[in-house]
């Protein structure tokens, strides 16, 4: 594949294509169509003057019919894994690192182990080094390369492939030849520019959008140099029915490069200062004292509702949340789990016009169901922008300094609806009252937060230490989405689920488009290197689908990452959302005395 994120992988050395191997000097080579080897300096030109960073691509780079019988080794003697984190969706295949001559499985692959053995020869290595500008030597023969395939909606998000002493990336494009692969198809290789930060240019990050696309064209081979915080590049999601197969690999270098603290593994695992993506705390407006309030068995005296805040969140909020009865409960169920999602949440007329925005504009920009995503700008404008960078994230966000529409207005977007929600009814003190009461934690000390659109077939983000707080926070997140935000029921005789299309469809997770809590590794261990970024390391404590007019409520302690998992293109709608996260005041005595008495 274009690029596999960071993976744990033995790997072997082998000289001259593998010591073990039964091809001669004379005939290492001949795998390769010849006249590729007579263009070094072809190449090499094409690769100096690429944007945005050296790269560049072999065209038939193997003889007439080999890649083929390639092709027919994978698809009959090996086996697919399936794998999946917050970063990538992928089928892992044949681990050539691995592979030994004279093994079972490479006695059924003679081809495929003459094409590793070749590629990883000493004179193609310095055939490598030519067309990248590398001095003589600088490639080890350290055998690092892994047949996968991306299958429809298998994609991996942006990174720029340093891990160890990684030195040059290739991809070998095995795409079935007929017909041909298009845009349509997906599965482009993404590059990204590399953006100064603070107008430091030794330390930059990759824009929101990619700015340059290859196509898995059949024998063509793709490579460019490994650099932290240069050689950012993704896969995009593969939107066809046809797999997307390849073989991708690395040379490797004597040492590992310098700037390894620019490496986006270790940007995401850092919560040095300019890490943190959300931003500063804001106060909730500020209000008259309470009066004539009523107070629940969970709140205090700083969690009572006056008459005038359940008037004012009755014109928005649905009636069941707002009786002392209904909040009492919830508040016991968030004390027990730290969590609890309240469908159904505004009234329905808000709903409505809601729903009715956004349908509109997911058919205008011929987004979800299945329509490609060709497009990386579109729905951005003047107020809806893209959000990178795009290690971390990508989604857009509506940033207006207009003063609030009148929400009865006729023809508003999905855009101008959440920006007054958020404005009117998440920033207000009535609704931090409410907060109080219904989660026991009182009045928040501050809020802060996004309206967010994910498009399906472009939009993520992605856990990284940077969101990790210093004190416990509320996340509160409204979410809307194609569905009736209904509760799914699983049938255990047909294996399926029971609800609406929509609300199925995202319940499954197959589309993506939840939000995952994870735990970070606390234990402060220098993992090295090769340290794999995957969701088998990180204990997963939480996963809330995306759900039409759902209220998302969540503890969430210092120690807890979370990310939107990528919206497939399959989704049904684009997830629109106000996310909010609130900074409260908890007490830590009783869970210090709690930890005492466990001890």
């Amino acid at each position: 594949m274009d690029s596999k994120p960071p993976a744990k992988r033995a790997r072997t050395k082998e000289g001259s294509g593998g010591d073990d191997d039964d091809d001669s000097s004379e005939n290492i080579l001949d795998p390769i169509t010849p006249s590729v080897l007579e263009k070094s300096e072809e190449l090499a030109a094409a690769y100096r003057d690429a944007q945005p960073y050296p790269h560049a691509m072999i065209h038939d780079f193997c003889k007439e019919g080999f890649l083929g019988e390639i092709l027919t080794e994978l698809k009959h003697n090996s086996k697919v894994k399936f794998k999946e984190t917050d970063l990538f969706r992928v089928y892992q295949s044949v681990d050539l690192g691995n592979l030994q001559h004279g093994s079972e499985l490479a006695e059924k692959m003679p081809a495929l182990m003459k094409l590793k053995n070749a590629v990883y020869s000493p004179d193609y290595r310095a055939f490598v080094e030519r067309i990248t500008g590398l001095d003589p030597g600088t490639l080890t023969d350290e055998v690092d390369c892994a047949a996968n395939c991306h299958a429809k909606g298998c994609h991996l998000l942006c990174h720029d492939d340093v891990i160890g002493t990684r030195k040059v990336s290739y991809i070998i494009y095995l795409t079935d030849p007929t017909p041909v692969w298009a845009n349509e198809d997906g599965g482009r290789l993404e590059l990204y520019d590399a953006i100064a930060e603070n107008g430091d240019e030794t330390s930059c990050v990759p824009g929101a959008l990619p700015v340059k696309t290859i196509l898995p064209v059949f024998n063509s081979m793709a490579y460019f140099v490994v650099k932290p915080g240069v050689s950012f590049h993704s896969v995009q999601e593969v939107f066809c029915d046809r797999p997307r197969l390849s073989i991708q690999g690395w040379y490797h270098a004597k040492e590992s490069p310098a700037q390894l603290e620019n490496a986006t593994l270790s940007r995401l695992k850092s919560m040095n200062k300019g890490e943190d993506t959300e931003g500063g705390f804001e106060q909730l407006e500020t209000s008259e004292s309470i009066t004539a309030g009523s107070m629940g068995e969970c709140g205090s005296e700083h969690n009572s509702l006056s008459q005038n805040d359940r008037s004012f969140l009755g014109k928005y909020i649905n009636a069941a949340y707002l009786t002392d009865k209904s909040m009492d409960e919830i508040c016991k169920r968030f004390e027990e789990e730290s969590s609890v999602q309240l469908r159904h949440f505004l009234l329905e007329e808000w709903n409505t016009k809601i729903n009715g925005a956004f349908v509109k504009e997911d058919v205008r920009d011929k987004l979800g169901n299945n329509e490609p995503a060709l497009d990386y700008h579109i729905g951005t404008n003047d107020k809806w922008k893209a959000v990178g960078p795009a290690h971390k994230q990508r989604f857009l966000q509506y940033e207006s300094k207009d003063e609030l529409v009148d929400s009865n207005a006729p023809n508003l977007n999905a855009g101008e609806y959440l920006h007054h929600l958020r404005q009117k009814v998440f920033q207000s003190a009535a609704f931090g009252r409410w907060l109080g009461w219904i989660s026991s934690l009182g009045f928040p000390l501050g809020q802060r937060g996004r309206v967010r659109r994910f498009r399906p077939g472009l939009d993520y983000t992605v856990a990284h230490y940077g969101v990790l707080t210093t004190n416990a926070v509320l996340d509160a997140t409204l979410c809307f989405c194609a569905g009736e935000g209904k509760q799914c029921v699983f049938d255990e005789q047909t294996n399926e689920l029971l609800g609406s299309d929509d609300d199925a469809i995202w319940e499954s997770g197959d589309v993506g488009g939840f939000e995952c809590y994870i735990a970070a590794d606390e234990s402060g261990e220098d993992q090295g290197p090769d340290a794999e970024y995957d969701d088998e390391d990180d204990t997963k404590l939480l996963s809330v689908s995306a759900s039409n007019n759902t209220l998302s409520l969540v503890y969430r302690d210092p120690g807890t990452m979370r990310f939107v998992k990528y919206v497939g293109s399959g989704a049904p709608s684009s997830r629109w959302d106000i996310a909010l996260e609130y900074d409260v005041d908890v007490d830590d005595t009783d869970d210090e005395k709690n930890d005492e008495d466990d001890e």
